[in-house]
């Protein structure tokens, strides 16, 4: 059974694929399916830009549809980036400008005040059918210089709770085991499964 994840992002398909890569699930990407138009992201919190992204995407090619929206949210800044990390130097996907930034913000913040949380909402809508939205939560701090190559974003700066690696210098299944997105994804996999 085909599934589609909402996305372009070639690392959040790469992680979901692994994930059910022993199931009956063939997930697909956005582009594997004709092009629709996808309304922008103005949702208040996670969840709601998840479904919005699901919803369109599930009317558009009839297919059981999952969509995530996923940020940073750093103490010292109140939550922000939060749903404006993609955005949060001003330009959608710079994930260079958009660290830098927040590392520039953070100069001043003393490393016991640096904590921060990956923060996930994935959202499953079955054409006809129900819709589910699942969250998934992943603690640690922000570190002061970017380190690793595995990963996007801001992986290089985030060490998870418990590690001394940043995210970005973990192995795939390690980042999938322990990731807000892992979480998140894995929560929904019971819901994936009973498509089948």
């Amino acid at each position: 059974m085909k599934v589609l994840l909402a996305t372009r992002n070639a690392g959040k398909l790469a992680e979901l694929r692994r994930m059910l890569a022993d199931g009956p699930v063939e997930v697909v990407g956005l582009a594997d399916v004709p092009e629709f138009p996808e309304a922008p992201e103005t949702g208040a919190t996670f969840a709601e830009n998840a479904l919005a992204k699901a919803r369109d995407a599930a009317a558009a090619t009839g297919l059981p549809s999952v969509a995530d929206d996923s940020g940073l949210a750093v103490d010292a800044l109140n939550g922000m980036p939060g749903v404006l990390s993609a955005r949060w130097c001003g330009r959608h996907g710079d994930d260079l400008a958009n660290l830098e930034l927040l590392l520039g913000q953070l100069g001043d913040v003393p490393d016991e005040r640096r904590g921060a949380a990956f923060i996930c909402a994935a959202a499953l809508v079955v054409p006809g059918g129900p819709e589910t939205v699942v969250h998934g939560e992943w603690s640690g701090r922000i570190v002061r210089a970017p380190r690793g190559t595995n990963g996007f974003g801001y992986d290089p700066i985030f060490v998870p709770d418990g590690e001394e690696r940043t995210s970005a210098e973990l192995g795939p299944e390690e980042k999938d085991a322990a990731s807000h997105r892992g979480r998140a994804m894995r929560a929904l996999l019971p819901h994936l499964h009973a498509l089948t």
